[in-house]
């Protein structure tokens, strides 16, 4: 069995192989920490039977790497792997074709569980949606409810900066700027920066 980890915390991937080994004890795990990598690897293996995704990724998000994947290689099942528990995030990745959502809170056996049901051909929805009614409506005045640093990195978002280069242009870790960008999804209901910066300008959110 072949396994692609594709997440930017390296921490994570170590920890994540360790249980992945509890899958298959001779699986060949591979991992990388950014989708670029991810969509290389997998262009240059055929024979992967299982990729993991996270979606607040340097560089391409998730849900592009998402959709490029499913387009470009269609028989390998992709799992996101998130440490979001949005059910707009649920639905929006289910529909671009993921075989599966499990958010990063899960518990070791039932990411297992999970991964067994997506390799024997089925979907894997995680137990949030079953509480989640429809799909949420954006808020009225978007606005009100980001916070100065959150409009900022909208902005900056917008302008086409990585999250790294939003983090040096205002001075604070990458991953604050990673939570930033997840609040502002969440607040404009939008999975992805080129929604966010559409959304953003209709808003009249500009500069």
């Amino acid at each position: 069995m072949k396994i692609l980890v594709c997440d930017d915390h390296a921490l994570f991937r170590e920890g994540l192989e360790l249980v992945l080994g509890q899958l298959d004890p001779a699986a060949d795990l591979a991992s990388v920490g950014d989708a670029e990598a991810a969509l290389a690897h997998v262009a240059a293996d055929d024979t992967l039977d299982l990729v993991l995704l996270d979606l607040q990724l340097p560089g391409m998000d998730g849900f592009a790497a998402l959709e490029r994947l499913r387009r470009d290689h269609p028989s390998v099942p992709v799992v996101v792997l998130s440490a979001s528990e949005s059910p707009a995030h649920v639905r929006s990745a289910l529909e671009r074709g993921a075989s599966g959502f499990i958010p990063k809170s899960t518990r070791g056996s039932v990411l297992l569980s999970a991964l067994r049901l997506v390799l024997a051909g089925g979907i894997y929805v995680p137990p949030l949606m079953m509480d989640a009614g429809p799909a949420p409506r954006p808020a009225a005045d978007p606005q009100s409810t980001l916070t100065g640093r959150q409009l900022e990195v909208l902005r900056l978002l917008a302008r086409g900066l990585t999250n790294r280069e939003i983090a040096e242009v205002l001075k604070i870790a990458e991953g604050t700027v990673k939570t930033h960008v997840m609040h502002v999804y969440e607040a404009l209901d939008v999975t992805n920066r080129t929604e966010a910066a559409m959304r953003m300008r209709e808003l009249g959110l500009e500069d």
